[in-house]
C-alpha cells in the first residue's frame, strides 16, 4: 500500500526557511505530478506548487520568488524549500502525488507555523 510521508514542518519566525520533504513507501509507479498544497483554518486547500515529470514548475501568485519545488525521482520524493516566510503562509501542507494511471495520493500534513 502506497503512502505518502512528509516531514520538514515547525515553528519558525518571520523571515525564516523550512524545507518539507514527501516521500512515497511502497511501490508507487508512473507518477507524473507532485505538488504541494496547504489550507489554513477556516480556508480552502489550495495549491502551493507543483512540478511535472521533469522540471516543469507552477507555483501560486502568493509564494513565487520565495518557495522551490524539486523532486528526486529515484527516491519518489518531493521537497519544498520555503524562504522569508510570513505569519500568512501558517497552514498545513499536504503534498500530492498524480499518476499516469490517474491515480491520487495525499501525504497526512505537516504543519507550519510562522510567528515571532
Amino acid at each position: 500500500q502506497v503512502q505518502l510521508v512528509e516531514s520538514g514542518g515547525g515553528l519558525v519566525q518571520p523571515g525564516g526557511s523550512l524545507r518539507l520533504s514527501c516521500a512515497a513507501s511502497g511501490s508507487i509507479f508512473g507518477i507524473n505530478a507532485m505538488g504541494w498544497y496547504r489550507q489554513a483554518p477556516g480556508k480552502q486547500r489550495e495549491l502551493v506548487a507543483s512540478i511535472i515529470s521533469g522540471s516543469n514548475t507552477n507555483y501560486a501568485d502568493s509564494v513565487k520568488g520565495r518557495f522551490t519545488i524539486s523532486r528526486d525521482n529515484a527516491k519518489n520524493t518531493v521537497y519544498l524549500q520555503m524562504n522569508s516566510l510570513k505569519p500568512e503562509d501558517t497552514a498545513v501542507y499536504y503534498c500530492r502525488f498524480s499518476t499516469s494511471l490517474r491515480l491520487v495520493y495525499w501525504g497526512q500534513g505537516t504543519q507550519v507555523s510562522v510567528s515571532s
